[in-house]
């Protein structure tokens, strides 16, 4: 019997299924949106969801929250966790271009209030009941 056949379709990897494993973007169709939009580029041109990434090759990923410069280190083509995957690439992002206050918190983008911020609680409702009848 033969040996069986490397999967050469495991040596390959679009570019939106690597930003998705690297956790850039939290789901794959959310990363290959940003590159039909034109937000993931390879050397100053943007690059189709479909093209095949290198190990090497340098990218300029624009997500909500900043800018990415990221160079591929290894290629992963399932999503693992956060600490795993810094492992699959370098960020080069300048230091001037982390600029906090771009950054919003979860959220904002969510919907959701922020605890103990807005409506009182019951507790807190019945203290100032109290308050407005004295």
């Amino acid at each position: 019997m033969a040996a069986p056949a490397p999967n050469s379709a495991k040596e390959k990897l679009r570019i939106d299924k690597y930003l998705w494993a690297i956790r850039l973007f939290k789901t794959r169709s959310l990363s290959a949106e940003a590159c039909d939009k034109g937000k993931v580029k390879l050397q100053g041109s943007s690059v189709k969801a479909s093209k095949t990434v290198n190990v090497g090759d340098e990218y300029e990923v624009k997500t909500e929250a900043k800018k990415w410069i990221i160079k591929v280190t290894g290629l992963l083509h399932n999503r693992v966790a956060y600490t795993e995957s810094l492992n699959f690439y370098i960020d080069l992002t300048p230091a001037e271009e982390l600029d906090i206050t771009k950054f919003q918190p979860s959220s904002f983008h969510t919907g959701k209030r922020l605890s103990k911020v807005g409506r009182p609680t019951k507790r807190g409702r019945r203290d100032l009941d109290g308050f407005m009848e004295d």
